[in-house]
Parts: structure tokens; C-alpha cells; sequence
């Protein structure tokens, strides 16, 4: 799709259902191939409708122009997400066979590195697409570190929990929805929680050697994030002066819009009060 210089609902509906129709097709495959149960079709048919209805919704609040390449390879990984989050449910049930979930696993994480690339080279980074990108990532990492839980026990959930535990926070605080400086040391240790769940779901290692891995993955992750709510914390106070500078410009429109209408209805109550007046001196007359 060529981009265009309007926003056009149509087209970017197309590419949302699109995305939902191979994601179909994805769990059609898979149930096919190892006869998933219930919990694995369900879980994957639930995943498709909510990644099409929270894309939806991302693509009419945000208007971009066109849904974009690197939007694409994002909503690929996102399709194969599905796949492996379905198999992971269906693993409650039965186990699936290893070699199919680390495969989709792998290409998932494999293409993280791509949209990001695609992007830039093609100059349409946009805000929403990195906010795609990483929630694909996020919800990768929580369904890796459920299907490793399974076996190493659920402290692994640490790992998949941490990130959505920081956005409920930063509700409360809203401090910490302050944008960071670029990091490589963030990105590395957002990279290795994949690699190392993966490898701990494949159980190409003992158990002790998972673990161990998997303890080291998690330690990073504490530190990174640990790192950074530091410096946010440090830098808190220009976050807190816009907030009420916002707050106080919010209550300051109400005030005026209230002024606004007590002004409009004085001078409605001094009109109907002169119609009277009039009426009142003709009838006297």
C-alpha cells in the first residue's frame, strides 16, 4: 500500500483484518498439525480479537497515513505470538511438541530486530508503532515466562510480570511515564529475558543449568528496571510541575467555561427582564 497524504480508515481496516485472517489461519494450521484442544483455540481466538480490536482502536485515535511496512512486520510478529501463546495454553492439556513452539518463538524474536530497522529506513517510525512493537514484545516475554514457570516454578512470572507491574505503577506515579534516555544496556537485557526463556522452554539444558539462567535473567531485569525508576525518581520533579501545570490549566478552562455560562445567562435573564419591562409599559399604555 502506497502511502497517501490522508488518513484513510478503509485501507488501514483492511490491513487490521487482514492481520486478523492469517492469525486464523495460524491457529487452523496448529490445530491441525497437533490437534489442539479447547484452552489452545480459545486462548488463540481470544488473543486474535483483542490484538484487532486494541489496533483498531491505536489506528483511529492515531490517524497516521498509512498502516506502514514496519507496522507489518510488527503485526507478523504478532501473529506468531498468537500462535505460540496458544500453544502454551494448550500445553496445560497436553504437551506440544518443543521443536514447533521454539521455532515460532525464535522467528518472533528473530523479527524484533526487523521492524525496528524497517522503519528507520523507510522513514516511518511512529510513535504508535514503537508502542506496537514493544507491547508484542511484552506479551512474548509473559507468555515465555508462563510456559518456563511451569517447570522451574512461578518466580519465573517475575520476569513476565515486571514490565506490566511498572505500568500499572506509573499510573499512580505518574513520574514514571517520564521518557528515558536511550539505553543499550535496556535493550540488551530486554533481549536476553527472550533469548533465555527460550532456551529454558527448549530444555536443551539440565534443569539446574535453566535455572541458573533463568535466576541470571531475572536479576538483570531487576537491576535495569531498578536503574531506571532511579533516575526517573531523580528527575521527578519537572514531571510533577508539568502535571500540575496541566491539572491547573484543565481547572482553569472549566472556571472560564462556567464563567462563560453564568455570563450568558445574566445577559439571557437581563433580555427577558427587558422584554417584560417592554411588555409591561405597552399594556399600561
Amino acid at each position: 500500500m502506497a502511502l497517501n497524504n490522508t488518513y484513510d480508515a478503509r485501507l488501514l481496516a483492511q490491513e487490521t483484518t487482514v492481520g486478523a485472517g492469517l492469525q486464523l489461519l495460524v491457529l487452523a494450521l496448529l490445530g491441525t498439525a497437533i490437534g489442539m484442544g479447547p484452552a489452545g483455540w480459545l486462548t488463540g481466538l481470544a488473543f486474535a480479537l483483542a490484538t484487532w480490536a486494541v489496533l483498531t482502536r491505536a489506528l483511529r485515535r492515531s490517524r497516521p497515513r498509512s498502516f506502514g511496512p514496519a507496522n507489518r512486520v510488527t503485526l507478523g510478529r504478532a501473529i506468531l505470538v498468537g500462535g505460540v501463546t496458544a500453544l502454551v495454553a494448550d500445553s496445560f492439556e497436553s504437551s506440544p511438541p518443543v521443536s514447533l513452539l521454539v521455532g515460532l518463538t525464535a522467528v518472533a524474536l528473530i523479527l524484533d530486530g526487523v521492524d525496528g530497522k524497517v522503519a528507520r529506513r523507510t522513514g516511518t517510525s511512529t510513535a504508535l508503532g514503537a508502542r506496537f512493537d514493544m507491547e508484542v514484545d511484552a506479551f512474548l516475554i509473559l507468555v515465555l515466562s508462563v510456559y518456563v514457570s511451569m517447570s522451574l516454578g512461578p518466580w519465573v512470572l517475575l520476569i513476565g510480570t515486571m514490565r506490566y507491574a511498572f505500568v500499572a505503577a506509573a499510573r499512580v506515579l505518574p513520574w514514571l511515564n517520564a521518557a528515558l534516555p536511550h539505553s543499550m544496556a535496556r535493550k540488551t537485557v530486554a533481549a536476553l529475558q527472550g533469548i533465555v526463556l527460550l532456551v529454558a522452554g527448549a530444555g536443551i539444558m539440565p534443569l539446574e543449568g535453566n535455572a541458573a539462567a533463568v535466576l541470571l535473567a531475572l536479576a538483570s531485569l531487576i537491576w535495569s528496571f531498578g536503574r531506571d525508576i532511579t533516575w526517573l525518581y531523580r528527575h521527578r520533579h519537572p514531571v510533577e510541575e508539568r502535571t500540575q501545570e496541566q491539572e491547573q490549566a484543565r481547572n482553569q478552562q472549566a472556571q472560564n467555561q462556567q464563567n462563560e455560562q453564568e455570563q450568558q445567562q445574566e445577559q439571557e435573564e437581563e433580555q427577558e427582564q427587558q422584554v417584560r419591562d417592554g411588555v409591561r409599559e405597552l399594556v399600561e399604555a
